[in-house]
């Protein structure tokens, strides 16, 4: 089973993920994908480098190619369960649903969310909640399916949870919706 994670940022997808882990999933990180190329590149790791580096290795390798390299790199470790992580562009949901793949989105109100990210204090964090805001109307406004457009990834979700709540609550989400899947 391939499950696609999706969702707006501080939302708790890398808590989903890691949850699914726990249930046998192999976690392929959009994300990592994107650092390794941005590394490559020379350049520095901070959030317009990554929205300008996935959607050029989008333009150059076709929209759907972060679902491609998760893929192939799960055939590669001999795993059929598998978890694509940060999908952000039409075509990769696209793929994953030809790929009978099922999309999770998980969102969370945008003020909880910014604390989340802002507490976590990575290099792509440090920002004000303004900068954060902005950063939410970008990523979610393009018309082109092979760039970023959250907003429109999260409309084709299969499932949406809502994380506002404790990690206890959202894990007993996620295991509610695999129930549901696997009947």
């Amino acid at each position: 089973m391939i499950i696609g994670i999706t969702g707006t940022d501080g939302a708790g997808k890398g808590a989903v993920v890691e949850y699914l882990k726990t249930k046998g999933f192999a976690h392929y990180s959009v994300r990592s994908l994107i650092t390794k190329e941005i590394v490559r590149r020379g350049l520095e790791i901070h959030r317009p480098h990554m929205r300008e580096v996935a959607n050029d290795m989008r333009a150059e390798h076709g929209g759907s190619v972060m679902v491609k390299m998760a893929e192939d790199a799960a055939v590669s470790d001999k795993v059929s369960d598998y978890i694509v992580e940060s999908l952000r562009a039409v075509d990769e949901v696209v793929l994953l649903h030809k790929k009978n793949g099922l999309l999770l989105a998980v969102d969370a109100e945008q003020r909880l969310r910014y604390e989340r990210i802002y507490s976590r204090g990575s290099e792509t964090d440090k920002i004000t909640f303004e900068q954060f805001v902005d950063q939410d109307l970008i990523e979610s406004q393009s018309e082109n399916t092979a760039e970023q457009n959250k907003f429109a990834v999260m409309k084709m979700a299969d499932h949406t949870i809502m994380n506002d709540g404790t990690i206890e609550e959202l894990h007993a989400k996620v295991e509610e919706w695999l129930q549901t899947i696997n009947k």
